[in-house]
């Protein structure tokens, strides 16, 4: 008896800043993102892109990728796509691409990856405040003496 539905397994997750797709089908990820350093806040991204692949499933699905606030339940931004696998065998790549994502304040950010409103996956994206260094001002010299 051949399985009509099996849940997929979530193969990969990664956060990015962008996504391309070659002529040959590969994809080319550009800026994995495991942190997000700021010279200030507030401040608005343009883009950020999350890369998830799913296998060893059979069935039509619905996958959920949501960019959550660091209160930890405050949805940011939600992407929700329908993918299928025939066999257990194949994959399925889905890229999500939020745009305008402000980061209001620095904290631990989320992204959460759902199947059919199954958690999959909940990683954390640090947010942090650096400010750029200032050059080392020299000390003033005195004129030479004649």
């Amino acid at each position: 008896m051949q399985p009509t539905r099996i849940l997929p397994d979530l193969q990969a997750s990664l956060l990015c800043e962008d996504v391309r797709q070659e002529s040959s089908g590969n994809f080319i990820l550009i800026g994995i993102i495991g942190y997000i350093r700021l010279p200030q806040v507030p401040v608005t991204a343009l883009k950020l892109c999350v890369f998830n692949r799913w296998t060893a499933g059979v069935g039509v699905f619905t996958e959920t990728a949501r960019f959550i606030a660091p209160d930890g339940t405050t949805v940011m931004r939600q992407s929700t796509v329908k993918f299928g696998l025939q066999d257990a065998s194949h994959h399925a790549i889905n890229v999500s691409v939020f745009g305008q994502i402000e980061f209001a304040a620095a904290g631990v950010y989320y992204i959460e990856v759902l199947v059919d409103d199954v958690m999959k996956l909940r990683f954390p994206v640090p947010v942090f405040v650096q400010p750029p260094k200032t050059p080392q001002q020299s000390p003033q010299t005195a004129p030479p003496q004649v």
